[in-house]
């Protein structure tokens, strides 16, 4: 994160004519569908493994250069071309958009998804350079190798969105959001006016962490509010950054942004550390634009939270408009245990009074308590028995709760008959049971 607002630096005139393509991958239909081209899965687990290989790699990187990944400095072009080949090979549209500031050459790397409306275009970015004395693992390569995982998420998930979905690495920010300022200011007024919005991740994984949202948005920030209500976790709204990060130039220009925010040289007070543990009267990061942000100056808890929240706003605010369903909602609110690593359970619900298949894109709405969510797993089954797979389990989501509403093409399958949300524990020592859930028609 920038130290404070500064005075935009000067930077050569070279502008990037945005990256739209046309040609939309498939969407994988579920195991028992022929076909879902319109429905959108819910957003994955990003594996936190998997981001923390990033920061390892761009630790390596800093190690090797002069112990930081600055502007104009060799760890950052490095690091840039680490990100760059992870995406080329994911089948991304890349681009360097190239700057001078301070006498020295500075690098965006801009990624587009194949497909999606190019008038409705949602950007997801962190800034990827250090401050010289280190070599910036919280600020920014937290932040960086989230939306780097997300993107690959979504190649592998082979994600078919409403909207053009775009990623950014910004170079030059702790000399004052240069690089975004640059993209910002030379894109076409046509072009800027595509922007259906920018979710900018800057410090997410802080030793010391807290939770806050960026409040620039009504829509972004309820979609991250969401998220984290329903893992039970408390937020707060980021004021520490404010206009101090590089979704700045794109507010100003009249684009709605949002983020993610996990404290910087702020001190916790005590309510903050009594509802979000860690310690009171200590900075969210101590080692904040110093030589020891490294890979030990990673909470893994939060780095893990706020990747999968990247993930499902990304998910989310991509399909489309975000509105309540409307329909006909039949539910079943009665618990039902399940039982710890034994068989599944199933909770029915019956479907009456309507003519004809179900819909292709029927909302499922669920609501499962539990206290280790990647033990479960959720499939939704028809009348007729077909099965709908709604979540897979895995290892490393360590979180609670599965609460969520998916989207099913379910338009082979008759719509009258009892339905049943089947859930069951693959693993031992945590449990659960469902509270509620229910299907809107």
């Amino acid at each position: 994160m920038s130290p404070a607002r500064l005075r935009s630096l000067p930077v050569a005139a070279l502008a990037v004519a945005a990256l739209l393509a046309t040609a939309a991958p498939a969407v994988q239909a579920a195991p028992t569908t022929e076909a879902a081209p319109a429905a959108l899965a819910a957003a994955p687990d990003i594996p936190l493994a998997n981001v923390k290989a990033h920061l390892t790699q761009l630790q390596s990187i800093a190690t090797a250069n002069s112990g930081n990944r600055a502007h104009g400095r060799p760890g950052y072009k490095a690091s840039v071309d680490y990100v760059k080949a992870k995406l080329d090979a994911a089948g991304y549209t890349t681009a360097l958009q190239q700057f001078t500031s301070g006498g020295a050459t500075g690098y965006n790397l801009i990624a587009d998804w194949p497909g999606g409306d190019p008038n409705q275009v949602l950007m997801a970015g962190s800034h990827l350079d250090s401050v010289t004395s280190g070599a910036g693992i919280n600020d920014n390569g937290s932040g960086s190798a989230a939306v780097l995982e997300t993107a690959l998420a979504v190649s592998r998930d082979r994600l078919a969105p409403d909207k053009h979905l775009r990623f950014a690495w910004w170079g030059a920010e702790e000399l004052g959001l240069v690089g975004s300022k640059y993209y910002v200011n030379n894109l076409a007024t046509a072009e800027r006016s595509k922007l259906a919005g920018y979710l900018n991740f800057d410090m997410i994984g802080s030793p010391n962490p807290g939770y806050f949202v960026y409040d620039d948005d009504p829509v972004i920030e309820q979609t991250f509010k969401d998220y984290y209500a329903g893992l039970s976790i408390p937020t707060e709204i980021e004021t520490e950054g404010d206009g101090r990060s590089d979704h700045a130039p794109f507010k100003n220009a009249g684009v709605p942004v949002g983020g993610l925010f996990s404290g910087a040289d702020y001190t916790k007070t005590s309510a903050q550390a009594q509802k979000w543990g860690g310690t009171a009267g200590q900075a969210f990061d101590r080692c904040y634009h110093s030589s020891c942000d490294t890979t030990a100056n990673i909470n893994d808890t939060a780095l893990d939270r706020n990747s999968d929240a990247i993930a499902h706003a990304v998910w989310t605010l991509s399909a489309g408009t975000v509105t309540p369903p409307t329909g006909t909602v039949f539910s079943n609110a009665a618990d039902v245990a399940v039982p710890d690593n034994g068989a599944a359970v199933t909770s029915p619900v019956s479907v009456t009074g309507r003519t004809g298949n179900a819909p292709s894109a029927l909302k499922v709405a669920v609501d499962i308590k539990h206290t280790y969510r990647g033990d479960l797993v959720v499939d939704l089954l028809a009348p007729d028995g077909s099965a709908y797979r709604l979540k897979n389990s895995s290892g490393s989501d360590s979180a609670d709760n599965v609460i969520a509403t998916y989207t099913v093409n379910a338009s082979s399958e008759t719509a009258n008959g009892a339905w049943k949300l089947q859930v069951r524990d693959v693993a031992a020592q945590d449990t659960g049971y469902i509270d509620s859930w229910g299907l809107t028609f």
